[in-house]
């Protein structure tokens, strides 16, 4: 069987976002512990730690369906989330055009 096909591209896609998974619950896990451990004493960093991982968590599990269910809809949504979070702190050429050359 040939890698390449719509079958591969699904499989990719949800190993992928089981990853994503992951990653948010090792986040919202790693900032309770330290937490709950006192090495951290700063609310706004366990809170900001556990925030990226809920919001990863919740992409990955939109992702995940996404890919399952080929819902095209929902998977441009997280393309377009992706593209935001890539492109948000880009200036603008127009501003100074001789820093883009």
């Amino acid at each position: 069987m040939v890698c390449g096909g719509f079958a591969c591209s699904k499989n990719a896609l949800c190993a992928l976002n089981v990853v994503y998974m992951l990653v948010g619950l090792l986040l919202i896990g790693v900032a309770a512990w330290g937490k709950g451990l006192g090495l951290v004493s700063s609310i706004h960093i366990i809170g900001g730690v556990m925030a990226v991982g809920v919001f990863l968590l919740l992409i990955a599990v939109a992702g995940l369906v996404g890919a399952v269910n080929h819902h095209q809809v929902l998977l441009f949504f997280i393309l377009g989330v992706w593209l935001a979070m890539r492109f948000r702190n880009q200036k603008d050429p127009r501003a100074n055009p001789s820093a883009f050359l």
